[in-house]
């Protein structure tokens, strides 16, 4: 099944008499305008991202070298420029590795960590690929401060590759200085929409996994989503019910609960998303995350009993059947029976769906999506609906999606406090 049709079929519920015919019909007129703009050739980059085809060589060539020279690549950015590719290779590759090569991120400037970080590399083998649209962001020039401090002075040319938008930057100087390669950031994407632009395809690549596919998914989820007729689609009803409950219920919360630790980083992808997108002039839809099952036992007593001022949505993918089974004897000794011949598997997708089921009858709005397989095409295509849903949501709420003007006056500060000239 393919993954919007999946998310199709996922129940998007309330207990509520909540009428959001209006709202329905508005965010239809949202989707409409999107799917205008972007046939005109117009409209949010990221959609004309998904079906680009002729950077993908390129990005192989990029990936084969960087393969042929390191077996682990280290990521330098912060933000969208480290949180798309963490959710690909979180939910593609387990442990960030396959095939013999490794991935990881440098994505805070804690100093301890950065230093234990560094400790554990072989530099030998080891590339480091700086990320940062604007080329000023500061905590990506200091951890690439930090990273060259520890390369030998003719090393770094080799070791070090960047990711900045064109144009004079500080980010641009350093490369030239180096005299390290630079692969150019399209301008018109912003971080946190970038996640299938070369920002997360090449770090895909270095690990062997299927950037053509996770393009193709995307594609295919737009595609449904234009062209689903008279049917409100799966972004457009969600973007509709979460605007809805937030205007009369004072729902202004979102809590995304994956199960799957393979789907954690696509939470903390999703909830810069929804953050920085949604979260202006006043208006705005705070993203919460949680992991299935760890916080059914920190969070689940809150979300049940205290106030009901959340929408949930229950990811979880298709759970194989972990073997061994439990014995029945010992779950029989043991007084826990319902355990006997049930597997990690089996007990985690019925965890997932009691979430679910509780918080309805506890009589809190809540989604279920439910993925088939944890695949690129999958992967790609719940990238598409979410950022779908942030636009239509932002447009719904009558917000730029696109912008973040409060996180530029925190950056403006930081510059300041440590004796940068004020702007």
């Amino acid at each position: 099944m393919s993954p919007q049709e999946t998310l199709a079929s996922a129940s998007l519920t309330s207990s509520s008499n909540d009428d959001s015919i209006e709202l329905g019909r508005r965010a239809a007129a949202a989707l409409a305008r999107l799917k205008q703009e972007f046939r005109e050739g117009r409209g949010p980059r990221f959609l004309h991202m998904t079906h680009a085809r002729d950077d993908l060589p390129t990005l192989e060539r990029e990936a084969e070298a960087l393969r042929a020279r390191f077996r682990h690549l280290v990521v330098i950015g912060t933000g969208g420029s480290s949180l798309g590719a963490q959710a690909i290779a979180g939910a593609l590759a387990p442990g960030r590795v396959s095939g013999g090569y490794g991935l990881s991120f440098l994505d805070n400037v804690d100093p301890e960590a950065v230093t234990r970080a560094l400790d554990a590399l072989d530099l030998d083998t080891t590339g480091f690929l700086a990320i940062s649209k604007s080329g000023t962001t500061a905590e990506t020039l200091a951890l690439s401060f930090a990273v060259l401090d520890r390369l030998q002075k003719g090393r770094a040319t080799d070791h070090v590759r960047f990711v900045v938008e064109p144009g004079d930057s500080p980010m641009r100087r350093l490369a030239a200085r180096l005299g390290a390669s630079v692969l150019d950031h399209d301008p018109n994407l912003g971080g946190r929409f970038s996640v299938l632009s070369l920002v997360g395809l090449l770090p895909a690549l270095f690990l062997g996994l299927d950037a053509r596919g996770l393009r193709a998914g995307a594609a295919e989820a737009m595609a449904r989503t234009f062209d689903a007729g008279d049917v409100l689609p799966p972004p457009a009803e969600a973007a509709a019910r979460l605007v809805a409950l937030a205007g009369t219920h004072g729902i202004g919360t979102h809590v995304l609960m994956t199960y799957g630790d393979a789907l954690e980083p696509f939470g903390l992808w999703w909830r810069q998303l929804v953050g920085e997108s949604l979260g202006k002039d006043g208006k705005g839809i705070t993203p919460v995350t949680a992991r299935g099952t760890t916080d059914q036992h920190s969070q689940l007593q809150l979300y049940l009993a205290g106030p009901a001022d959340k929408f949930f949505t229950v990811l979880s993918a298709t759970a194989p059947a972990v073997e061994p089974r439990f014995g029945r004897g010992l779950a029989d000794a043991l007084g826990v029976a319902y355990l006997g011949g049930q597997s990690l598997g089996s007990l985690f997708a019925a965890e997932a769906e009691a979430t679910a089921r509780s918080l309805l009858e506890y009589g809190r709005p809540v989604r279920r999506l439910t993925l088939d397989t944890t695949d690129a095409r999958t992967l790609g295509g719940l990238f598409m609906q979410f950022m779908l849903e942030t636009v239509i949501t932002a447009d719904l709420l009558g917000v730029n999606a696109f912008d973040q003007p409060a996180v530029e006056h925190g950056k403006r500060l930081v510059i300041e406090m440590l004796g940068g000239v004020k702007s």
